[in-house]
């Protein structure tokens, strides 16, 4: 765990734990409704993945039922599981987006 030096006034010398945030996988779950050029979309659009990695991940979660888009601290996890659901829900998909601790 990195530590960071203080020093103090009286020149005493505290060492402070600085800890990494605790992050998630933000997992796409399959379902036989939501298009795999939607799946696609939200990949490339919303995670920034590139066509041949977008292409790759949505057959991953196609043939194994879910996948993992990207690992992030919680509150980039739960803003991106929060975008895929919303722009699902405006394209009338049932795609879900949840998240997982690492």
């Amino acid at each position: 765990m990195p530590k960071q030096q203080m020093q103090l006034e009286n020149n005493t010398e505290v060492l402070e734990k600085i800890q990494e945030p605790t992050r998630y996988k933000v997992i796409l779950l399959n379902d036989d409704y939501t298009t795999q050029e939607f799946v696609m979309e939200i990949l490339q659009s919303i995670f920034h993945k590139n066509l041949e990695e977008s292409l790759n991940l949505m057959l991953q979660i196609h043939h194994n039922g879910k996948g993992v888009c990207g690992v992030y601290p919680y509150d980039i996890a739960e803003t991106k599981a929060m975008q895929v659901r919303k722009k699902a829900k405006e394209n009338e998909f049932p795609l879900r987006a949840i998240l997982e601790k690492v």
